[in-house]
């Protein structure tokens, strides 16, 4: 009986030994146009880790994202980033967005971003490419609350683009 259990044992330790360990890749965006104050909020949340990783491998080898180390340094190299591979257009018009800041929890960093002066919202356009230039199998899902009216899609690098009409 005993041997029995110790082959089962080593034979699953065997096969688990050439099974590789899966990470997924998704980062999370909550959007919402607030009427009263023209204002589209928005929050999006990604893995410190593979955050810092594009960071490192494309402006810095030596940034550690974690409170109190040169925050406003790394947060120059953020908003570029940003700028570059987050876009948005309301009512066939693009859109620059304020980058408010950051914060870490966990393993997550959240970025917070607002669009301001915006009177009404009749189309949404968002291309989000966070991290496709690092991870082939990176997943952005987005979660959408426009006039009432919520709506949610995943992107990813072959379908960069969502696009919501409300009129």
């Amino acid at each position: 009986m005993k041997f029995n259990k110790f082959l089962i044992l080593l034979v699953t330790l065997s096969l688990m030994s050439f099974s590789v360990a899966h990470k997924y890749y998704v980062s999370v965006t909550d959007i919402e146009y607030v009427k009263e104050l023209e204002s589209v909020q928005i929050s999006s949340r990604v893995f410190i880790d593979d955050f810092e990783k594009m960071l490192r491998d494309r402006y810095d080898e030596k940034i550690t994202l974690d409170i109190g180390k040169d925050e406003s340094h790394i947060d120059v190299y953020i908003n570029r980033y940003l700028k570059n591979k987050f876009k948005v257009k309301i009512n066939n018009q693009e859109q620059e967005f304020e980058f408010l800041g950051k914060e870490y929890e966990d393993d997550l960093v959240y970025f917070y971003l607002e669009i301001t002066d915006v009177s009404e919202v009749n189309s949404f356009e968002i291309v989000n490419q966070v991290l496709f230039d690092v991870f082939e199998d990176q997943q952005n899902l987005i979660k959408t609350k426009i006039n009432s009216k919520n709506k949610s899609f995943i992107l990813i690098p072959r379908n960069d683009k969502g696009v919501l009409n409300f009129e």
